[in-house]
């Protein structure tokens, strides 16, 4: 007796393989599979992941336009360096966008918008203390990062964090590597989450900015030998 089914099978199209392999070199790059800085080839990308040269060219330019690939003409394809100038860059965008969110939500939190963001924040615990997988790790603490920025129901302000997050993954990849562990300490998001829950706007802010900073200055203590000028 034969199976019928009720939905229709397609070939997957240019675009689907593209998505793929633009979502495979961007773990492969954020993971630290691929040297800053090291040299790749469409050749050898192309056989590595079983996909046709053009959805690898459309992966690779639009992993170029977000700056996890840098082409560089007449020379090749290279994965990004990170400078100093890089991560205060993105720290002072994300300090700003993520304190205009605070300000955008906080009136806006109820009870459940705080039983969520407590939820996240167990959630990232409980995979810390299974201290097996750094990369869902990772994802869990954007998660809980994000909190702020989907209550805030600012529409470009979600736009503007959601195209940021490759690059703050980019970066907690870095943090953690540099502390040689899988994903953040288990307490360091605890003042971060009591302020969020709490009643004080400039307290939460003030905390932000210097959360940050600390994050910030001790990643660029740790790599200061590795980071490009």
């Amino acid at each position: 007796m034969g199976f019928a089914s009720k939905t229709e099978l397609r070939p997957l199209d240019d675009g689907t393989i593209r998505r793929r392999a633009a979502q495979m070199l961007t773990e492969h790059i954020v993971r630290g599979n691929f040297a800053p800085g090291e040299r790749l080839t469409e050749q050898k990308l192309a056989k590595a992941l079983n996909v046709s040269r053009g959805p690898l060219r459309e992966a690779i330019r639009e992993l170029a336009e977000i700056g996890l690939l840098v082409s560089v003409p007449y020379k090749g394809l290279y994965v990004r360096s990170v400078t100093r100038k890089d991560l205060e860059e993105l720290y002072s965008l994300r300090t700003a966008l993520e304190s205009f969110a605070f300000e955008r939500c906080w009136e806006k939190r109820t009870e459940e918008a705080i039983l969520d963001l407590r939820q996240r924040s167990d959630e990232l615990k409980a995979t810390i203390d299974a201290d097996s997988d750094g990369r869902r790790a990772i994802e869990q603490e954007l998660h809980l990062h994000s909190w702020c920025f989907e209550l805030s129901q600012h529409s470009l302000l979600m736009k503007s964090w959601q195209s940021m997050r490759v690059n703050v993954y980019f970066y907690f990849w870095l943090h953690h590597q540099a502390h040689h562990r899988q994903g953040p300490l288990r307490r360091s998001h605890d003042k971060y989450v009591d302020l969020a829950c709490g009643d004080s706007l400039p307290r939460m802010l003030a905390h932000l900015k210097e959360h940050m900073r600390q994050g910030l200055e001790t990643t660029i203590e740790a790599l200061s030998g590795e980071l490009d000028k």
